[in-house]
Parts: structure tokens; sequence; C-alpha cells
């Protein structure tokens, strides 16, 4: 395909640019998508922030991607042009320890779109034919909109980590986080039948009850809110979800969680300051057990496709707001001031 497109090009820290760029050629063994709509994802807002791995310029980001297929290269047959798709960002290697057990979120070589590979602030984005093998790539149903389609990877790694750490029947789980992840969480956990969940909530406490939690505590005073959840919970929590890129949430869920409990880090912390501290004699003696969850598993975006289209999440009280893409870096200080959960970009708007 010939001819141009509008980009949101990351030129450096704080700094996006929107650029007139040829529409890339679809690749050999790959697709040519054209992006209908991405949504804006606390990375992005960090990598706008504090820039991308290896000081990288020049790149388009976005990775929760949805769109139509216009294009593919001779030999690929999974996919034709009209297909309805929603791409999500991790592509693994497939030859290393832990892509060769399935662990491919954990992939020793891990790339993503948006940084390794052009993203989805833009209006056309090239598949090359080792995302379309080792990345995220799947069809979505028809009556599936785009951008419920976009929310899908966001959801796929909530999903994901509650599979993985058997969240279910007779768990209390606090969630510490009141953004999109937070909330996803409390519906993803009350849908695999959690027996109470409890969310410690600040700048969107009154997005966050539009959902109807069961539970849903104010943690301007992490000591009150701490009280509060154990007057609710007895021993403390089963599990406690950290889902704010913040240090002091983590050592505020060893307060919460009952002995024998699950801490699990789902927010990663600002690459400048990545440390924590936390207090090892509690860890000990009461066997409390730290995990960090991260992405989601080759079936992922599947299972997150199936999630938000069976109506487990509600996913339209997420979408708070879709600008284009001369206003990308609006959207984020609109996530950013608490104003709106999911900002979503449409780059054909104007």
């Amino acid at each position: 395909m010939n001819g141009m497109m509008k980009a949101a090009v990351f030129k450096g820290i704080e700094h996006i640019e929107i650029e007139s760029r040829e529409i890339p050629q679809c690749p050999e063994g790959g697709l040519l998508v054209k992006v209908v709509s991405c949504g804006i994802c606390g990375g992005d807002i960090r990598n706008y922030h504090s820039g991308l791995r290896n000081g990288m310029t020049g790149q388009i980001m976005g990775h929760e991607i949805a769109g139509e297929v216009v294009e593919t290269a001779d030999g690929v047959d999974r996919y034709a042009a009209g297909d309805r798709v929603a791409l999500a960002p991790d592509v693994s290697c497939g030859e290393c320890y832990y892509c060769r057990r399935g662990m491919v979120n954990l992939c020793d070589r891990h790339r993503m779109l948006g940084t390794h590979f052009p993203g989805g602030f833009a209006q056309y984005i090239a598949i090359p034919k080792i995302v379309l093998e080792r990345g995220f790539v799947e069809q979505i149903p028809d009556d599936m909109s785009y951008d419920h389609a976009a929310f899908a990877e966001p959801v796929s790694g909530v999903v994901a980590c509650q599979k993985y750490n058997h969240i279910s029947y007779g768990d209390t789980v606090v969630v510490i986080g009141d953004g999109p992840v937070g909330c996803l969480h409390m519906e993803v956990a009350r849908a695999r039948g959690a027996f109470q969940t409890v969310m410690l909530a600040r700048g969107r406490i009154e997005q966050a009850r539009k959902f109807g939690f069961e539970h849903l505590i104010l943690n301007k005073d992490p000591k009150e809110a701490t009280a509060k959840v154990k007057e609710l919970t007895g021993p403390g929590a089963d599990v406690v979800i950290c889902a704010v890129p913040n240090a002091a949430a983590q050592q505020q869920a060893l307060e919460l969680v009952k002995k024998r409990g699950r801490v699990i880090i789902y927010g990663g912390l600002p690459k400048h300051s990545p440390m924590t501290t936390l207090d090892s004699n509690k860890i000990h003696y009461n066997e409390i057990m730290i995990l960090g969850a991260f992405s989601y598993s080759a079936v992922g975006l599947e299972d997150a496709i199936r999630t938000i289209h069976t109506g487990k999440v509600s996913t339209d009280r997420y979408l708070s707001a879709k600008v284009p893409l001369e206003k990308l870096v609006e959207g984020m200080q609109m996530v950013e001031r608490g104003e709106a959960l999911k900002v979503l970009v449409d780059p054909w708007a104007s």
C-alpha cells in the first residue's frame, strides 16, 4: 500500500511529535494492519516521562491495539484482508530456556510492540513475521467493538495473574490501587468466585464506586485504611495485589495479608527507583509468599477476548475518553490527573 499516514513519534523524554510518514510496506511473512483503536497504558505514560529502553528515540509507542488487516504477505493464510484483530505487545524468541518450557512472558530476549517494533499510535502498523509467529495477533468476534478489543491487552495480564495464583472460591482478596488494573483485579476476582473483595483507593475512588465493589476504602491514611481492612477480614487477606507502581504499597500489603498469605506485586516501579524495603521478619515468621506477576502466557490474549466477550468485565465503564493522535499527551494527562480510567486513541480522528 502506498501513501502517507499520521504517527505520534516519541522524540525523547516528554517530547512526542505528530509526523507524516510513509505507510509501512507489508513485511515478508507478515501483515499490514489499519489501527482503529489503541489504548494508553500506564507503561506508555512511564516511558513518556522516563524514556524508552536503552535511550531509544524516534519510535512509535502504543501496544494495546485493535484494527483491520488490510494486506497480507504471500504465504500467510491464517489471516486475510478484512479480518478484525486485537494485538498485544509481547514478542518472544521461541528458543531460550523459558520459551522452550512455555513461559513465553519470561523470555530472555523479550521484545515489545511500541518499544522494539513500531507500535499503535499511528494509522497503520506493520506486523513482521517474527511478531506473527512469536507475538499476539488474535481475531475478534464480529460483534466485538474495536475499542473493547483494544482493552483486551490489559485484561490479559490480570486474568493470567489470577489464573496462575489460583484465586478462587473462599478467598479474601485485597487490591491496592484504583486505576483500571486495580478495578480489573476486583472484577476478575469476583468472577472467579472470591468470597470477599476489598479495594484500597485514592485519587479515583469516585470512578471506582461506579463498579459497585463490595468494599471500597479510602487509602489516604495507610494506618487507618489497614485497620479498616483488618476489621473486615479478621486475620487478613488470603491475597493482596499491589496494582500500583508504589513501593509503600508493597510494605502496606504485608500488614494486610494473613499468615501464609500471598502478596502479588503487579505494578512495576519506576526505572530510576526500582528498590523496595520489606519487613523480612514478618515474611519469615508469618510464612508470607511475595510473588511477581508480569504479562501472560501464549493464550493470554485469547483468554482476555473471551472474558470481555462473555461480559465478565464491564468494559464500557473503563473506557472514559477517546482522543486523536494530536491529543495523545493530553490523554496521558487525563489519566495522571485521575479524570479517566482508560483513554483510547483514535488515529483517524481530527
